[in-house]
């Protein structure tokens, strides 16, 4: 299923509320939270990565990932996502997986969606069990996710713009995860709640 795919991976945020730390390189069960949401689509047709590079994912495993950046820098959710389809422009899948980079339970939410992506035929989005929809954790049918982008990028930059405006009118089918699945990790009481160890800015004096 996942052959059939492009993917997109959100990961150029700036982590403030954390202080400023690169969230994919965090570490949730000894690994960084970039390596686990890139191992959980490995057999994805394409990927693209949005986002500064990362040092825990140079070497032989991702020698075919796409790496890309919104312009300006930190312009948000919907300017990354731009940059990411206009990475895998030749081609496209009709669908597209969107992961945000720091989703620690990803290697188990995507199979989920993926199989409720096989049953559905359609795009689909998850929703955490107090009904919060998780944009970076769908799968969007990709002419219409351009569409949306090609509209809103007419009328004006796409900088601030909240991801919410552009999928409403998409055509999804809500898929209710398991607890946890959908979460991300926006605050140390996120990274607290996941055993997730965040560095301050002592841990990286000589």
């Amino acid at each position: 299923m996942l052959a059939s795919l492009d993917v997109v991976v959100l990961a150029g945020g700036r982590g403030s509320r954390l202080g400023g730390v690169d969230k994919p390189a965090l570490l949730y069960t000894g690994v960084p939270l970039g390596q686990l949401v890139l191992s959980s689509v490995r057999s994805a047709r394409r990927v693209a990565w949005v986002g500064e590079s990362t040092p825990a994912l140079a070497g032989k495993a991702w020698p075919d990932l796409v790496s890309t950046r919104e312009q300006p820098a930190f312009a948000g959710p919907s300017a990354a996502l731009a940059a990411g389809l206009t990475a895998l422009d030749s081609d496209p899948a009709p669908f597209t997986l969107v992961l945000a980079a720091d989703l620690p339970r990803v290697v188990d939410a995507v199979p989920e969606l993926l199989h409720a992506f096989e049953r559905v035929g359609g795009g689909v989005l998850a929703v955490d069990e107090t009904g919060r929809r998780q944009f970076l954790l769908a799968i969007y049918p990709t002419g219409a996710l351009r569409a949306q982008l090609r509209q809103f990028s007419e009328n004006g930059p796409l900088d601030g713009l909240p991801l919410r405006r552009l999928i409403d009118a998409l055509d999804l089918t809500e898929v209710r995860l398991h607890a946890g699945l959908c979460a991300d990790v926006d605050t140390a009481e996120d990274a607290a709640r996941h055993g997730i160890p965040v560095p301050t800015k002592r841990d990286f004096t000589p």
